[in-house]
């Protein structure tokens, strides 16, 4: 692809996110970067959700997986969809109750300030490898598309990519993020949909055919009852229930943008039809993949090594110059639109959590400006990190501990809802670190220890488990 034809599209992109930046950024301070003032409009945050749930890595993995594990993904979304309802009808009403900026802060009325930290912390943790390891795969798009042939190194492309963030974002903060989100979905989605025509255009497929190749592909296969197989139904729609519930009910990040709905009826609404277009969007993810799959097949084109570089390598290389445009789009639209949302929840969450900023304080501002900046640059030395490491399977490791993270946050958050015991409150934060070192020992031995199973994505419940056992056996006698 021609890199004048990319530098007009990037161009373009980010001309369009300051754009919605100025537009929003109009009487604004620190209150409406943290909560937009509660006055978002539910359908807007329902769709802004769905670019910041769609990240560049779902962008890129999800249509190449599907020649490893057909459609068994899909089974694991039908979790999510249950999970997102429980979000909707459990944790909606009490963050609504208590009136929370950071969802955290329940956990400081519930506990203590031990487990209050305990909470934050692993979140902050978390979100920020998440979010700069996502960073980094799409930082790497782009250097191999087009700063390469500039002889721009890495560490710039990924200094300009964060300033780009911290730019659209450091006056309004959610406000434009709810916004600039909308927008990158509109891209995402569009990005899809043109990608999967483009491709049936090129294999003379009218719609039906194309339904009818999808549904008759071998790779089209959902359900996998095999209680050994990681891709196992019962496995994968559990494990996909509590993800949901932990890394979006229990996240700064998705939550945020869900309480500056004006009202908790606005708020429930948001999730409710979030989950629907959440389970349409993945459909067309999963579409995708078998259309490339058929693609390669039928022009004899070989397929790559790494599930992750097929789609990549297809659009940049075999569906010409619109398709590869697109394709780079949808990714930096993903990319951008869960990193934006991080960074601003990192923001609000260190403010809220660690410095007890009030929002409505004269200093606020100040304050809430240097943080933001010291988490982007905090995310632009774990990408560097990542680079500097110059592994993908130990990166990958990396970003997979930090998922570790999320099982103490899901047992804290369960044993406050589900039970009325009180804990030792000081030793909150041992438990928390033990928790996802035996959730590991476990993974590891499972074969050995299990009779031959392996965990998939409900490791995760496993880890929350055992947080929530260990609250239980630091619980206080009741007088």
């Amino acid at each position: 692809m021609s890199s004048t034809i990319l530098f007009i599209v990037l161009v373009c992109f980010f001309g369009m996110l300051f754009g919605i930046s100025h537009f929003t950024s109009k009487n604004v301070n620190s209150e409406t970067f943290f909560t937009g003032n509660r006055k978002s409009r539910w359908y807007m945050v329902a769709f802004a959700m769905i670019g910041t749930t769609i990240s560049g890595v779902t962008f890129i993995s999800v249509p190449g997986e599907v020649g490893h594990s057909g459609w068994t993904y899909l089974q694991f979304l039908l979790g999510n969809f249950v999970g997102y309802w429980a979000v909707a009808l459990v944790l909606i009403p009490l963050y609504y109750k208590l009136n929370l900026v950071s969802i955290y802060t329940y956990l400081d009325q519930r506990f203590g300030v031990s487990s209050y930290k305990t909470g934050s912390f692993f979140f902050l943790v978390s979100r920020t490898i998440g979010a700069s390891f996502r960073m980094y795969l799409v930082a790497g798009v782009l250097q191999l598309a087009f700063f390469d042939a500039l002889g721009i190194p890495f560490v710039v492309t990924v200094a300009i990519a964060i300033f780009m963030i911290w730019a659209y974002t450091f006056r309004a903060g959610i406000k434009t993020v709810i916004w600039t989100d909308s927008l990158q979905t509109t891209f995402l989605l569009a990005s899809v949909v043109l990608t999967i025509i483009l491709i049936s255009t090129q294999l003379n497929m009218n719609f039906g055919q194309m339904v009818k190749a999808i549904d008759e592909h071998p790779y089209s296969k959902i359900f996998d009852w095999d209680w050994r197989s990681k891709t196992n139904f019962f496995k994968q729609f559990v494990a996909g229930l509590g993800i949901v519930i932990v890394m979006n009910g229990l996240d700064q990040d998705m939550m945020q943008k869900s309480l500056t709905c004006k009202n908790q009826k606005d708020a429930q609404k948001n999730i409710f039809w979030f989950s629907l277009a959440f389970i349409f969007t993945n459909l067309l993810f999963l579409s995708l993949g078998v259309m490339l799959y058929i693609f390669a097949s039928v022009k004899g084109i070989p397929i790559t090594a790494k599930s992750d570089d097929f789609f990549p390598f297809l659009a940049l290389n075999h569906f010409g110059t619109i398709a590869g445009v697109l394709f780079l789009l949808g990714i930096v639209s993903a990319t951008y639109s869960s990193s934006d949302s991080a960074l601003t929840a990192l923001t609000t969450s260190f403010c809220i959590d660690f410095l007890n900023l009030n929002p409505k304080s004269p200093d606020s501002k100040s304050k809430r400006m240097k943080v933001h900046i010291g988490f982007s640059v905090l995310m632009f030395l774990v990408i560097v990190l990542f680079r500097f490491i110059n592994d993908e399977s130990v990166v990958t490791a990396v970003f997979k501990v930090a998922g570790y993270t999320y099982g103490p946050l899901l047992g804290l958050f369960a044993f406050g809802i589900l039970t009325k015991k009180q804990v030792k409150d000081r030793f909150v934060p041992i438990l928390g670190l033990l928790s996802p070192l035996l959730t590991y020992m476990i993974n590891a031995n499972s074969v050995k220890w299990l009779g031959g199973y392996q965990f998939g994505f409900e490791l995760l419940l496993l880890n929350g488990l055992i947080m929530f056992v260990g609250l239980l056996l630091l619980s206080k006698k009741e007088e």
